[in-house]
């Protein structure tokens, strides 16, 4: 055996301990609904899906990682984002009051996984009817689709960063990931708002993580 083929082999075998091989375990085609990207979909050693059948779906906004935003406690990511669709008391005249939802926004605050995103794309349809094109959160609109970094990617970015502040397992995997490029369980939209690439946002705060930028405090709150 010649040096370049064992250390060839050497560097195989660090690798394959350095990842879990389950990442990007084969999932059966023909059982997966149509939306999901499955994990054999990433290339092995270079990217890997947040597939929700493994833990790395604690990357994923529908996971139930609590955390507190300005004192308030929220479930999860998707609970967070679809809440901003419903009426909020902090608007005066807020004209989603008058349209009729099954669910109120406190509601959906502690809701995760697909329940959160039903109740979201109930809220969806709602706003297309009748032509709002934005969210609101404590009384500030924002505009819901755009594909420049506005107040809403600000927000989403911070929620994020204190889901994984609130759980440290969120930490522990997404320091795991190493340098693999991120890629979502599912197949993107039409809209290119750079908030909703959750994969590439959790690819900024892990470079963040990795040079020290970002610390837990003493006391969340």
């Amino acid at each position: 055996m010649t040096l370049k083929i064992m250390l060839l082999l050497v560097a195989s075998c660090a690798f394959q301990t350095k990842y879990p091989q389950s990442w990007w375990g084969p999932v059966d085609t023909a059982n997966a609904p149509s939306w999901e990207v499955l994990p054999q979909a990433a290339k092995f050693g270079d990217e890997v899906i947040l597939s929700k059948r493994n833990e790395l779906g604690l990357l994923s906004n529908f996971a139930a990682t609590p955390f507190y935003y300005n004192q308030k406690r929220y479930a999860s990511v998707e609970g967070f984002w679809q809440m901003m669709k419903y009426p909020d008391s902090e608007i005066k005249n807020d004209p989603r009051s008058k349209f009729s939802f099954s669910f109120t926004r406190e509601q959906v605050v502690s809701m995760t996984t697909f329940e959160a995103k039903a109740a979201g794309d109930q809220a969806s349809q709602l706003m297309r009817e009748h032509d709002i094109d934005w969210v609101s959160f404590e009384g500030e609109k924002m505009t819901y689709c755009s594909e420049t970094k506005g107040k809403h990617f600000t927000l989403i970015k911070e929620v994020m960063i204190k889901k994984l502040l609130y759980n440290p397992e969120v930490r522990r995997v997404l320091l795991a990931t190493g340098n693999l490029k991120l890629r979502p369980d599912h197949k993107t939209g039409t809209c290119q708002a750079p908030e909703w690439k959750y994969y590439e946002i959790w690819m900024d705060i892990r470079k963040d993580l990795m040079r020290g930028r970002i610390l837990a405090p003493i006391m969340l709150q």
